[in-house]
């Protein structure tokens, strides 16, 4: 119950001789060092990509790294060229075969000898027996082969996976006898191919 008129004024006159108050102590302000900006719109700041590939480089096998990349993600022409001719020229091969068919298009790309791009190795007359001129046939890119084509371009293209192809830049089935591999220094051989460099 709460006191009213006079008994409200000599209940706080008692209060007052019976309370010893705190010492009041000098407050202190924080200020910012630097001074604050305001923005009005939102503020994103880019994510590096280099967290995503420690994760994937922690892959215990080529198979493993293969079924972390995510091959639904949309291609630029580049990385379409390099998938689809993994998908054509070594989708039958094994994962390892695959990568270096991948590595030699990359490491082609690098060398003066060939152009400088993905597309244009891939369509350079005469090096692909899949090409029809300088068109790349009809991909089925519902299938398996497809998405792994892809994820094996995007582990070349970053490096996320050593080739045993290494520094290759040519290749040829086995069953076929090139008169060029004469003159060229043998690298390895996966399956049905042969890499030189």
């Amino acid at each position: 119950m709460f006191p009213s008129g006079n008994d409200a004024l000599a209940l706080a006159q008692s209060a007052n001789n019976q309370f010893t108050p705190t010492p009041v102590v000098d407050a202190v302000e924080l200020v910012p060092e630097q001074p604050i900006t305001f923005v009005s719109q939102e503020v994103v700041q880019p994510l590096s990509a280099a967290p995503a590939q420690a994760v994937l480089t922690e892959a215990g096998s080529l198979a493993d790294l293969v079924g972390m990349v995510d091959a639904e993600t949309a291609l630029t022409e580049e990385m379409r060229c390099l998938a689809g001719a993994v998908y054509f020229e070594a989708r039958g091969e094994p994962l390892a075969g695959q990568l270096a068919v991948a590595q030699v298009i990359i490491n082609r790309s690098e060398d003066n000898r060939f152009p400088r791009s993905y597309c244009g190795v891939v369509a350079q007359p005469g090096q692909f027996s899949f090409m029809r001129g300088s068109r790349m046939p009809a991909i089925r890119t519902g299938t398996t082969a497809w998405s792994r084509a892809v994820a094996i371009a995007e582990i070349a293209d970053k490096g996320l996976w050593e080739s045993e192809a290494g520094d290759a830049v040519f290749f040829h089935a086995k069953y076929v006898r090139p008169s060029w591999s004469h003159r060229k220094t043998r690298l390895a051989q996966i399956d049905t191919h042969i890499f030189y460099r």
